[in-house]
């Protein structure tokens, strides 16, 4: 079994904690794949939030 490269997961781990400011213990916790489908959560809000429209009661 290869190892998960160190830098990858230092990347998901600082995604998460700077978004969700989680600590060191919680982000080890995770096991490799939910970690990745927070990261994918925390993008695919990320991605609403830029294309929502400037004013509240515009309708897109």
């Amino acid at each position: 079994m290869k190892p998960y490269p160190q830098d990858e997961l230092y990347q998901e781990m600082a995604f998460i904690a700077y978004h969700f400011h989680w600590a060191w213990t919680e982000l080890m916790a995770l096991e490799h794949a939910e970690r990745r489908r927070w990261c994918e959560e925390i993008s695919r809000i990320n991605r609403q939030l830029n294309s929502a429209p400037s004013n509240p009661f515009e309708i897109a």
